[in-house]
């Protein structure tokens, strides 16, 4: 058997579906940023609203745009008085190995491996990146510069004062582009907030020191907690899903074949601390 051309068989029918399902996809299911924003609106996002968006581009099937249209979209959504946030971490395995590697992360030029939106934003002229090893987050808008500039002191990734953070005393909205609920960065912060009354410490006993440098190239120290893999790994968001919906706390709906979930950060703190007192754990 000639293995070479059975391998180039495959590649070459691979593309073909490939093309087919997008021309499908385009043909079936096509929106662009006007009709996402339409729908966005409809779902409860308005002028001065702060909002953390998770998003996979890969999920907008169909979309008749680029990736920048959407970063664009969002910041006319919310105007100049609101503010968007989204995660920009480098992170591909545990916050504790990546801490165990000793990087220096560098603002500026570290890119974000929390896909390709994420990536483009903290790239956007106006957008601010918070000073944090593990966590940075990316924030446009309304004080922006002052939301980002003490996450290096934060005790926890994501706790106080950190950007999510922020996002809980802004009442701020949690919006999921095309992902699951699993990538909740948010339950971080509710993780610190309610730490002695979950069923599992979720953080590292000891504290790591680590470092972090500016768009100028001065160095910050960070003493920070982070999240003990072995608890990480049994994390499912499952009931907090079925309780947010149970609260009427989420909206969502489809545009094409994008799924969109919005609900708001203090709901999720609301839920955790509803399914804590009836003995439910989010792990596993």
């Amino acid at each position: 058997m000639n293995y070479e051309l059975v391998k180039k068989w495959k590649k070459f029918v691979k593309s073909k579906l490939k093309a087919l399902q997008s021309w499908y996809d385009m043909t079936f299911f096509q929106f662009d940023s006007v009709k996402l924003e339409s729908a966005l609106t409809k779902l409860g996002i308005n002028t001065g609203d702060t909002v953390f968006v998770h998003s996979s581009f890969d999920a907008f099937r169909g979309f008749k745009g680029k990736p920048t249209d959407i970063i664009q979209m969002l910041k006319s959504l919310v105007g100049m008085n609101g503010v968007i946030m989204l995660p920009t971490m480098a992170i591909t395995t545990t916050a504790v190995d990546y801490a165990l590697e000793n990087p220096i992360v560098d603002i500026k030029r570290t890119q974000s491996r929390m896909g390709l939106i994420t990536e483009l934003f903290r790239r956007t002229p106006g957008v601010f990146r918070s000073l944090h090893p593990t966590h940075p987050i990316a924030v446009w808008g309304n004080d922006a510069q002052a939301i980002v500039a003490d996450h290096h002191l934060a005790k926890t990734p994501c706790g106080f004062p950190s950007p999510l953070y922020q996002l809980y005393e802004r009442d701020g909205k949690i919006l999921l582009l095309g992902t699951g609920i699993e990538v909740l960065t948010f339950f971080h912060t509710v993780e610190e907030i309610l730490e002695h009354k979950l069923s599992v410490n979720p953080f590292t006993e000891n504290s790591f020191d680590l470092q972090v440098k500016d768009e100028k190239g001065q160095l910050w120290d960070c003493n920070t907690r982070l999240y003990e893999p072995s608890v990480s790994r049994r994390r499912r968001l499952y009931p907090l899903l079925n309780e947010l919906k149970r609260m009427q706390a989420l909206n969502e709906c489809k545009v094409g074949k994008l799924h969109i979930q919005l609900f708001p950060a203090k709901d999720v703190l609301k839920a955790v601390q509803y399914l804590i007192d009836r003995g439910i754990s989010c792990y596993e």
